[in-house]
This record gives structure tokens, sequence and C-alpha cells, in this order.
């Protein structure tokens, strides 16, 4: 296998992105193929790589054959070729339903689109902590203007709040990252956990201090509470294949939780190890409980699938809190179901809404829809699966994690998580019976939905049932997927061989 085919998540859309942005005055149907073979070239790069992970090898890409820990280097093990390719599902999912006439809202759409999606593998693939920060910021710029894609009042005010809190992460993010490279004197992830295993103990205070600016600065991107509170007015403004992949940016800020706090301050850290777990995990309660209430006060059905997206946020972040192989193995199987169910709801919220007329999204009685019958089929099946009821993804999930938590004897996971659920089923159920029975006032005159719209959210969807039928092979996945994140000296010798055993 080709020893390239490490950055090609990051050159592929890179190209596409500027060839898209080159041609923006060209037809609608260019622009369409060449996003969609794009993303559909990205899917078949991931599995390869997902291939080649799956043994357990750990390989980098340097940059201009720039080694270690002074180049910019690109990582692959089996985490992050997981999130590279669950961001190219979603992204295929995402970009077919705009071409279903979301992408001609605006201007620029395949282009940003394919940026962001850059952005996003380059943070999942990065094995440095300035790159990480890099391409955080060329996710986020073209996420400021794919916010505003098609314009209007309620998304300029959501994306202003958006940008400005980003901005403030953005800074932090730079002073930690100064911080860090002023104690260790590196900016390379595994440089930086052999150096601080022989860390002099006056500087362990400095470091401290930028360990926890990064938590802030991750737990922004991850939306934890009290940093959430943008969250769910701009995924609820946003166009829908836009919201759709924003599911998967709280899952980055998720990540960089698990390889900084894995890699950087494991068991080798000594002192500082494993500094962030009892924050994260009394953090990511609140945020479920927080989170459950939201999904229950909500009246829009975009808002509803927005706190959706922050219940799965702290469900996941429990599983991170609790620090476990077990916890981290049952968290990745769930951050699979979550990203794509969450998108897939998002893409069906923009369906509906565009069948009720003047009602739109608003959980209100309102004409019955034209298609009602096959989108109340769609309803169900995501609402069954995002509550986490059988016989779908999400109950495995909710099992898998439950089950740590008992290994663990964390009892408060349990009542929260089964709450939290009950909650949705609630709200999903309102929102249900509202859209789909009590619908009788006017007549049918909405127009059919393209074509487009129901395959991006059919395959998406669809995953839930495949991941219930691959669950054996997914969950040994995500298994070896945690076993190695535990093991940070196996990724100290594969990036610096001459720096011996990081303990």
């Amino acid at each position: 296998m080709s020893p390239h085919l490490i950055v090609l998540p990051v050159v592929l859309p890179l190209i596409a992105g500027v060839l898209l942005l080159r041609t923006r005055h060209g037809s609608p149907r260019t622009k369409r193929w060449l996003g969609v073979g794009a993303t559909l070239a990205l899917v078949a790069v991931s599995a390869l790589l997902v291939d080649r992970a799956a043994g357990g090898e750990i390989a980098y890409y340097a940059l201009g054959d720039w080694q270690p820990p002074f180049g910019i280097v690109l990582v692959l093990d089996r985490l992050s070729a997981l999130m590279v390719m669950l961001t190219s599902v979603l992204a295929l999912g995402c970009v077919i339903f705009a071409c279903g006439g979301d992408d001609e809202q605006g201007s620029n759409f395949h282009g940003l689109f394919q940026l962001q999606l850059m952005g996003i593998n380059g943070a999942f693939l990065t094995g440095d902590l300035f790159n990480l920060f890099v391409f955080f910021e060329v996710l986020l710029l073209a996420s400021y203007a794919l916010l505003l894609h098609g314009g209007g009042k309620s998304r300029t005010q959501a994306a202003v709040h958006y940008v400005v809190l980003n901005l403030a992460g953005s800074s932090l993010f730079l002073i930690a990252v100064g911080t860090l490279y002023g104690a260790t004197g590196t900016l390379n992830m595994a440089d930086m956990a052999a150096r601080i295993a022989e860390l002099p103990a006056e500087r362990s205070g400095l470091v401290t201090a930028g360990a926890l600016l990064l938590l802030v600065v991750f737990g922004l991107k991850a939306a934890i509470l009290p940093l959430y509170f943008w969250l769910p007015r701009a995924y609820a403004a946003a166009p829908a294949p836009v919201a759709a992949l924003f599911a998967i940016m709280t899952k980055v800020g998720i990540y960089a939780i698990l390889r900084v706090y894995s890699l950087v301050f494991g068991e080798q850290a000594g002192s500082l190890a494993a500094l962030q777990q009892p924050w994260v995990w009394w953090l990511a309660l609140a945020t479920l409980a927080v989170a459950t209430l939201g999904v229950l006060a909500a009246r829009d059905l975009r808002l509803l699938m927005a706190y959706l997206v922050l219940v799965s946020v702290g469900t996941l972040l429990a599983g991170v809190g609790m620090g476990t192989v077990e916890a981290t193995s049952s968290l990745l199987y769930y951050l699979v179901h979550s990203t794509l169910v969450t998108g897939g709801l998002f893409l069906l919220a923009e369906m509906i809404g565009l069948q009720r007329g003047k009602a739109g999204t608003r959980i209100v009685r309102g004409r019955p829809l034209t298609q009602g019958g096959a989108l109340s089929m769609l309803f169900l099946a995501g609402a069954v699966a995002v509550a986490g009821l059988p016989p779908l993804s999400g109950a495995i999930g909710k099992a898998l994690l439950l089950e740590a938590a008992s290994a663990e004897q964390q009892p408060w996971l349990w009542p929260l998580l089964l709450a939290s659920g009950l909650g949705a089923i609630i709200a999903l159920s309102r929102a249900g019976s509202t859209l789909f029975w009590r619908s009788q006032k006017g007549e049918r005159d909405g127009e059919p939905l393209p074509r487009q719209h129901w395959i991006g959210v059919s395959l998406l969807l669809a995953t839930s049932p495949l991941l219930v039928a691959l669950a054996g092979p997914v969950s040994d996945y995500t298994q070896a997927a945690a076993e190695q994140l535990a093991d940070p000296d196996a990724m100290v010798r594969t990036l610096l061989p001459d720096a011996g055993d990081a303990s």
C-alpha cells in the first residue's frame, strides 16, 4: 500500500475545494458531480486506511521528509482511521442531500464543504499540537461561511455568537500551545509525552496550566457544560446539510481530549497523568442532565435535534471521564452511531419542514404532508435509533457504556443515561404525533421532495441497522482502538525510535 495514502484525506479535499472555488460560476451540475465524486473518493481512501490500521500498525507521513519531532507529521492508527472514515460517510450523505437544491441557495457551497473536510481530517490525523490548532482554524473558517450559506437574520445572529466564541477559543488554544512549548521545548505530541515523563518538578505547574487551558478549548469545541450555549441555536439555524456535517464538529473536540490526554498525559506523565479525568466526568454528567431538559423543552424540530447532539456529547464525555479501555471502546461505538444518526435526523427535519409550508419545523399543527407516509417511517427509525431503543444501534452503544460504568462502579451514569433516553422518547413521540397524526389543517399542496434528499437521509439512517448487523466486528475494532490508545509508548516508539520507552 502506498505510503502517500495517509496524506490523501487532507490533499484530496484541498484540491477539490480549490477547483470548486475556481469554477464557482460554472454549471451547478458540474460542481455537484465534482463535489460528490471527491467525497466518494474520500470514502474509498478512508476504507483503505481503516483496513491498513486494523492490523495494529501505527504509521506516519513526514511532509517534506522532515522526520519527527522537527517536521510536520500525519499519524495513522486505529482511532484516526476510524474518525476519518466516519467523517467521509457522514459527508457523503450530506453532499448528496445538498445536491437537491440546498447548494444553490448561496455561493461556493461545494468548495467550502471540501475545505471543511480538509480541516476535519487534518485534525484527526495530525501528530503535533500546533498543526492541530492550524487544522482547527481551517475547519472553523470554512464553517463560518457554511453557517451563513443562504443568509437570513437567524443565521447571521447565530453566526456572530459562533464566530466570537470560537475566536476566543482559538486565542486560548494558541496560549496553551505556547505555554506547553515553553515548558517542554516541543510541539510534537509523541515527543512531548517523552519529555513530560522526565519533566523537572519546577515546570509541572506550567504544564498543568497549559493542559487545563487545552481542556477548556477542547471542551468548547465539544460543547461541554458550561461551554455549550453556542451550539443549539447555531445548529438549528444552519442549512440542513451543514448542520448534519456539524454533527462531527463536537466529535473533533472529544477526539482531541482522547488523543492529547491519553498520549501526552498518560500513565508515563507521573503526577500529571489523567489530570483531565475528574473535570470531564462531572461536567459530562451535568451536560447530559441539562441537555435532556433541553430536549424536553424544545418546540422546534431543528432545536430538538441540536439538543440530541448535546445528549450524545454528554454521553460520550462520560465515557472519556471513566478513563478505562472498556469505556473508551464503548464510547467509540456510540460515537459512530450518534454522529451518523443525528446527522440523518437534521436532514430529515429539513425534509419535513419543506412539506409543512409556513409551519416549517415548528412542532405545531400544520397541513398534511404530501409524502407523510415515507417521512413518518424514516422519522420512526431515526427516533428509535437516537433514543437508544432496541433493536437499533443506540441500544447497543448505551448498553456497552452502562456495562463499563458498572465495572468501574460509577452508578451516577445509570439514572442519567436512562433518563436521557426516556426524555428523548417523550420529546420525539410528542413531535412525531404532532407532525404526522395531528397535521390535518389545510390541503396537501407540498411539492414532492428531490430524490437526492431521500438518498442522503436513507444513507445515514441505514447505518444504524448496519451497525447492529456488524456489531461484532465494529466492537472488536473499537476495543482494539481503545487498547492502542491506552498504550502511548507504542506511538512514541513509532515516531521517535531513538527515544526509548516513554515510561
